[in-house]
């Protein structure tokens, strides 16, 4: 594929914030989907495709980073433009700048923000008074670019999204969020199951049944593994204690006894499963070694494809 074949990032992404999919109609979603696909294969060919010349992405990182900041970083240079990696040691806001100060300054020196926080409120915070585009690139609540890239692995594996049973069984944390909302508007069917007490978000668990009714397809919470995975697609699971509840670990060992992922479980899914997980896994925890190193799991596909979704949100949103 040329250059110029490349497809056009939807034009009504410009200047978005992208903070989370329930931001974003199925259309928008299915868009950057094809359009990531079209900046894989080019990438692939030619190795860059100049979209973004002269652009430069400011990276807010509060937390640890490794497939996140590598992507982003790579995706700016390979659309010809540049990046600067910013944690708190090298911003004011680490020493109690006001974020509505920090959002006009860099707003004026950068083309778009990506920001890695525990806050999801203090993203928004950041996008109310940016003046470009606020990318999420994690918070406590959402994780839209990993909910981007485990649908195209899904895609590419499964050829279509529509009808498929997604499950995920863990933690009703951030990636669970995402993932739900991410099924729901691109036509898959979902189901979670969670250990009682780690159940998603009230607020958002709310939003992701009302995004599954308005566009028909099926959502169910339960506390048994096996009735989540049974007859599933796609199994995903997370860590137990995601970054800023490592204290837990232990609690959450014995809260989580029988939420493994291993070969006992995934008899229930369909013969031709695929497994996903976000990374870092801790396996023998949350997924034995026989699964998450077995032919069903395609983990490395999916961190693949964090840097060309990335890139297409990169191009679609930065003016």
């Amino acid at each position: 594929m040329s250059e110029q074949t490349v497809i056009h990032p939807p034009a009504n992404l410009a200047g978005r914030d992208v903070l989370t999919l329930l931001d974003f109609t199925s259309e928008e979603i299915q868009h950057l989907l094809k359009f990531s696909e079209q900046l894989k294969e080019s990438q692939k060919q030619n190795g860059q495709t100049l979209l973004l010349p002269g652009k430069s992405l400011g990276m807010i990182f509060e937390n640890a980073s490794t497939r996140t900041r590598v992507s982003f970083e790579v995706g700016m240079t390979q659309l010809g433009g540049h990046s600067l990696f910013l944690s708190p040691r090298d911003l004011q806001i680490g020493r109690g700048e006001p974020i509505k100060d920090t959002a006009n300054v860099l707003s004026r020196y950068l083309d778009a923000i990506m920001i890695r926080t525990n806050s999801h409120e203090s993203v928004e915070e950041l996008a109310t008074y940016s003046d470009v585009p606020v990318i999420n690139a994690l918070t406590d609540l959402y994780h839209p670019c990993q909910a981007l890239a485990d649908l195209l692995t899904i895609k590419e594996q499964k050829s279509s999204l529509d009808g498929l049973k997604g499950a995920f069984v863990g933690d009703g944390n951030n990636v669970a969020h995402s993932l739900l909302i991410a099924c729901a508007k691109t036509g898959m069917d979902a189901a979670i199951a969670v250990p009682k007490g780690y159940e998603p978000d009230e607020k958002v668990w709310k939003d992701i049944v009302q995004t599954a009714e308005e566009n028909g397809t099926e959502l169910q919470l339960t506390h048994s593994p096996e009735e989540a995975v049974k007859d599933a697609d796609v199994i995903y699971t997370d860590v137990w204690a995601s970054m800023g509840y490592e204290e837990e670990q232990s609690k959450r060992e014995k809260a989580f006894e029988g939420f493994q992922i291993n070969e006992k479980l995934c008899a229930n899914a369909k013969e031709d499963y695929i497994f996903l997980h976000c990374l870092p896994a801790h396996r023998g925890e949350e997924v034995s070694a026989e699964i998450i190193d077995g032919t069903h799991s395609v983990i490395y596909d999916e961190a693949e494809n964090r840097l060309h979704v990335q890139k297409a949100i990169l191009a679609s949103v930065i003016e």
